[in-house]
């Protein structure tokens, strides 16, 4: 069984509670917008990191981790993108290779909106942690985790920080 700890959309915040909640983890994965080396210093340092650049990613971001990242966890093959819609509404860029290759998995970010949802008609779960940042238009600020066991996800947990005017 593999423990994974999901964020979205820091934009450059750093918050120590990401290592309080990400504790019992294996594995941290970023989906996108990180904003900042630091920010993905600090996670690698404490966990093994798996990420993606987002929109907001400069150069610096964009060389150290790529736009799309499919991998196998634990059994359960996973397609990560920062923009990536959700299910019903998949963002193109991302479309082809969801409907020609499904993974078990398919996690983005960008949207700010904390969602998780079954997609039947691709036998994929969607997961958007929603954004643990303090820049948007988001009200309260997010987290998710979960394990991976022979490729079954189980114990999903969603994580509320903060409103984030107020810590």
């Amino acid at each position: 069984m593999t423990r994974i700890g999901l964020l979205s959309d820091t934009h450059g915040y750093w918050d120590e509670r990401y290592l309080k909640y990400f504790a019992d983890c294996d594995e941290i994965w970023h989906a996108g917008d990180i904003g900042s080396i630091e920010v993905a210093q600090k996670l690698a340092d404490f966990r093994p990191l798996r990420a993606v650049y987002g929109n907001i990613d400069g150069q610096d971001m964009r060389h150290m981790f790529t736009e799309k990242y499919r991998f196998t966890v634990d059994g359960a093959e996973v397609l990560m993108k920062h923009i990536g819609g959700y299910p019903g509404r998949y963002d193109a860029s991302v479309r082809g290779t969801l409907f020609v290759k499904p993974p078990k998995l398919f996690v983005c970010g960008h949207s700010h909106i904390l969602k998780v949802q079954y997609d039947k008609t691709l036998d994929m779960l969607y997961i958007n942690p929603g954004a643990a940042g303090i820049y948007g238009f988001h009200k309260v600020r997010t987290l998710v985790r979960f394990a991976i066991d022979q490729g079954e996800f189980k114990d999903l947990e969603v994580i509320e920080l903060a409103d984030k005017l107020r810590e």
